[in-house]
C-alpha cells in the first residue's frame, strides 16, 4: 500500500481510529465465511473500540462494517432502545456514520444490533440481526483447553455438553439453563447463541433473516443464515421449554402496560413494593399499546 494514499472522502466517513475501511473488508471477508459454514466459530482481527470490552464491541464492529448509505440501523438491549447501553451504541453510530439513519422501530430497520434478544416481530429477508457475544463456545463450560474445543466441534462431539444437560436433569428434573443455551446449527455445529432467553431459541429456526454473531474479546463471528435449521440441544425424552410466565392459577401474565399475552415479559417492581410485568420489547410493547388505542377509537366512533 502507498503510504501516502488517501481514502475517498465517502469512505473515510465511514472510518473511526482502528476500524479503517481496510479492516472492515476484513471482518466483511469473515462474514462470508462464517455465512459459508453456518455455526463455525471463524476467528477474525478484533480491533479496540472505544468502550470496554463486553459491552457490545464484537457486535458493533460487524454493523460498523455492515451499514453503508441507505442503511437503517435499529440498536436495543434486553430488547429495550432507550437503555444506556443501546443509546450510547446508537449515537457512537450515528456519529461515525453519517449518512446512515437509525430508528427505534423494528419494521423500519435494515439492521438490527441487539443485546440479549430477538425483537419479538417477525424479521423479514432484507434485514440482518446482528446479536452481541461474551462467550461464543457452548463448550467452555466442559473443556478448558481451546485446541481440544475446536476438534470436538469438528468431530460434532458434544457428548461431554449432553452429560452436562442430563447432570441438570438428574439433579433438578429439568435443564436450568435459563439463557445461552447451547443451539446445533445446520445439523453440525453447536452455538452459543448469546445471552438471549429460552424463549427465543425457536425464533432462531429457519428465520427469514440473516443473523450474525460477533464476539470481540474472543475474536469470533459466526453465523445463522437465512432459512437454516436452529435446534435446541435436548434429548429425545425431554422436551424443549421455553418461558411461560403462567401465574399460580396457570394463566398466562399480561403486559401491565399494553396487556398483551404473547412476549417475553420482565419482572418489574412499582413504587408500592407490588410486582408487575412488562413487555422485554420497547417497540412491541408501543406499537401493541397504539394498535389497542386505535381499537378504542374505532369502537368509540
Amino acid at each position: 500500500m502507498n503510504p501516502g494514499y488517501e481514502l475517498p472522502l465517502d469512505e473515510a466517513a465511514y472510518s473511526f481510529g482502528f476500524l479503517d475501511e481496510y479492516a472492515k473488508r476484513e471482518v466483511r471477508r469473515t462474514i462470508l465465511k462464517a455465512i459459508c459454514i453456518p455455526g463455525y466459530q471463524t476467528p477474525y482481527a478484533s480491533r479496540e473500540m472505544p468502550m470496554g470490552r463486553g459491552f457490545g464491541t464484537g457486535g458493533l464492529q460487524v454493523t460498523l462494517s455492515l451499514v453503508g448509505p441507505g442503511d437503517t440501523v435499529k440498536v436495543i438491549d434486553q430488547g429495550a432502545d432507550d437503555s444506556v447501553n443501546a443509546v450510547n451504541l446508537r449515537k457512537f453510530i450515528e456519529l461515525t456514520c453519517p449518512k446512515v439513519d437509525t430508528t427505534e422501530h423494528t419494521r423500519d430497520a435494515s439492521l438490527i444490533q441487539s443485546r440479549h434478544r430477538v425483537p419479538e416481530m417477525p424479521l423479514t429477508e432484507a434485514q440482518v440481526l446482528v446479536l452481541q457475544v461474551p462467550y461464543p463456545d457452548p463448550l467452555v463450560v466442559v473443556e478448558p483447553s481451546e485446541a481440544r474445543r475446536k476438534v470436538m466441534h469438528g468431530e460434532g462431539d458434544y457428548s461431554r455438553l449432553l452429560t452436562k444437560l442430563y447432570e441438570d436433569i438428574v439433579q433438578f428434573d429439568e435443564i436450568t439453563i435459563s439463557h445461552r443455551y447451547p443451539t446445533r446449527i445446520n445439523g453440525h455445529y453447536v452455538i452459543d447463541p448469546s445471552p438471549i432467553p429460552r424463549y427465543d431459541v425457536p425464533r432462531l429456526h429457519h428465520c427469514p433473516a440473516l443473523i450474525l454473531l460477533g464476539a470481540g474479546r474472543e475474536k469470533k463471528i459466526y453465523a445463522v443464515p437465512p432459512y437454516t435449521r436452529a435446534e435446541p440441544l435436548v434429548f429425545d425424552d425431554v422436551p424443549f421449554r421455553t418461558e411461560d410466565f403462567r401465574d399460580a392459577q396457570g394463566q398466562r401474565r399480561a403486559c401491565a402496560r399494553c396487556g398483551t399475552r404473547d412476549s417475553f415479559l420482565d419482572e418489574l417492581i412499582d413504587d408500592d413494593g407490588n410486582k408487575l410485568w412488562q413487555c422485554s420489547d420497547s417497540d412491541y410493547c408501543n406499537s401493541q399499546l397504539a394498535s389497542g388505542q386505535d381499537s378504542t377509537r374505532e369502537v368509540a366512533q
